[in-house]
């Protein structure tokens, strides 16, 4: 079962999150799901095997300039997740249709994603989903101070 994620859901999604999100902090990710549940143009799906909690993805309306895309907003998938033990059973292109559909809703005409150049488990699995590679970037930073 899929499920839109409520307040309550904020620990659940944060214990999940810390897996593909390493540097953030439970607590951070914890108020920031709880934050997202409350607006309108975000919001995250649980993945529920026998009441427990197994995957999530998280979703968000962009409009700004969006790589690859022509309008606005893009609906964008924020990130996918599912639990190791729970893996190549389509769980995660179940929520991300749940995502497709929530932007469908919010009026996006396209849908978009990223991730870094060297996941390629990432890659192939936006591949399989049929999303196709809009670009590829390298982001440059210089220190000023």
């Amino acid at each position: 079962m899929i499920l839109e994620a409520k307040e309550k859901d904020a620990e659940i999604l944060a214990e999940m999150a810390t897996k593909i999100w390493e540097n953030d902090k439970i607590s951070e990710l914890t108020e920031e799901f709880m934050e997202i549940a409350k607006d309108e143009n975000s919001t995250c799906f649980l993945k529920f095997i026998d009441e427990k909690a197994v995957a999530f993805a998280n979703v968000a309306l962009r409009h700004d300039y969006v790589e690859g895309t022509e309008t606005s907003p893009v609906g964008y998938l924020e990130g996918v997740y599912v639990k190791e033990n729970y893996r190549k059973k389509g769980y995660a292109r179940e929520l991300v249709e749940a995502c497709e559909k929530w932007a469908i809703e919010k009026n996006c005409k396209e849908f978009a994603s990223d991730c870094l150049l060297e996941n390629t488990d990432s890659l192939k699995f936006h591949l399989a989903i049929g999303f196709i590679e809009a670009n590829r970037i390298i982001c440059f930073k210089k220190n000023l101070i």
